[in-house]
């Protein structure tokens, strides 16, 4: 079904249109229109019930869609089972074979094709050999790390030379220091293989440093695909602006504001409310700003310092100090909003 490069690699891309998934009266999927190209790194994200890991599936041929149509390499796959899409999924879910070497768990589904066993040895070795795999492969999972196992599942996905390869928040299982090893490993992995790899994650970390594009769902719907500075800095519309980012952006309503700080910020007849990152917020004294709160909580991090200041009518307002300053709870600050850097957004919560 897919295509070959230059040098007889598969390739593929994937293409869906009007996508749709209902479960009985319910839609989960809502015209769902993507394009991704072949060697991309895409990354799914968006809220619990957004369809994301459904929307995953339906690309594997784990959920038949119920509308719509969907493309590998230009070739239908509507209705065509998992095993015909060349595609390979890896779950959060290691399901090692816990009586079986990691030889013996990367090698498996070659066995059980038929392959024979010296083009199946070489698959493995080729495998381990991406993923630092060799010292390890007479061992059982039970004698291995969770990160181990993680990349003894992607192992067993790699050995199929698939078209594309299917994430479903691989890394969720793992502590926080594991995840940011094995978040290195797929970045190197999928620079060294360049295929094709669609990831699902809740982590707004993972998503902002692996992915190539990011595509942002809610309720059902794509509100927005592009690159993870793309995203960040010009999201279309007040869902994906406060999705993206962590902490998430400020949003003030205008009419919250006073007449004078209203005037001064809010631009376009159109704007009902605008937005700034907390990087872009500057704390200056309270008695000069024409926005001003008190301090509630103090975050500090060492490389970071984020400031939470109640502004009363105006809401809460996350602004990121510097590091150095000191600063504390009850304590009275002016805010300053950096023109250049707010966004507007109209009374449909779309960017102005």
């Amino acid at each position: 079904m897919a295509g070959m490069d230059s040098e007889g690699h598969k390739m593929s891309t994937i293409e869906l249109t009007g996508v749709e998934k209902w479960f009985d009266d319910v839609q989960v999927l809502k015209g769902i229109d993507l394009a991704i190209t072949e060697g991309e790194f895409v990354i799914f994200v968006g809220p619990s019930g957004c369809g994301k890991s459904t929307l995953l599936r339906a690309i594997a041929g784990l959920e038949d869609i119920t509308a719509g149509e969907m493309t590998i390499d230009g070739h239908s796959v509507v209705g065509a089972p998992p095993v015909k899409r060349g595609l390979a999924m890896v779950f959060q879910s290691y399901a090692l074979y816990p009586h079986m070497t990691v030889a013996d768990n990367l090698g498996f589904s070659l066995k059980t094709a038929g392959i024979d066993k010296a083009e199946a040895a070489v698959a493995v070795s080729r495998a381990a050999s991406a993923l630092q795999l060799d010292p390890l492969l007479d061992r059982k999972p039970k004698d291995l790390s969770g990160g181990q196992r993680q990349r003894v599942a992607i192992g067993r996905a790699i050995v199929r030379d698939p078209t594309a390869f299917l994430f479903d928040e691989p890394l969720s299982n793992l502590d926080a220091a594991l995840r940011v090893d094995m978040r290195h490993e797929l970045a190197r992995l999928h620079a060294r293989l360049g295929k094709t790899m669609i990831y699902v994650t809740h982590d707004q970390v993972e998503a902002m440093t692996l992915a190539d594009r990011i595509v942002v769902l809610n309720q059902g719907k794509v509100e927005q695909v592009g690159t993870p500075r793309e995203l960040y800095e010009h999201p279309n519309n007040l869902f994906v602006a406060q999705f993206i980012g962590s902490p998430k952006m400020n949003v003030i309503a205008i009419n919250t504001l006073s007449p004078a700080a209203a005037a001064n910020y809010q631009g376009a007849a159109q704007v009902t409310h605008i937005g700034a990152r907390p990087e872009d917020i500057e704390l200056i004294d309270a008695a000069h700003a024409l926005v001003h709160g008190t301090i509630d909580v103090v975050e500090y991090l060492g490389s970071d310092q984020f400031v939470y200041i109640d502004c009363g009518e105006t809401g809460f307002v996350t602004a990121r100090a510097d590091r150095r300053a000191e600063l504390s709870v009850g304590q009275a600050v002016g805010i300053a909003l950096n023109g250049d850097a707010l966004h507007r957004f109209d009374g449909n919560g779309l960017r102005v």
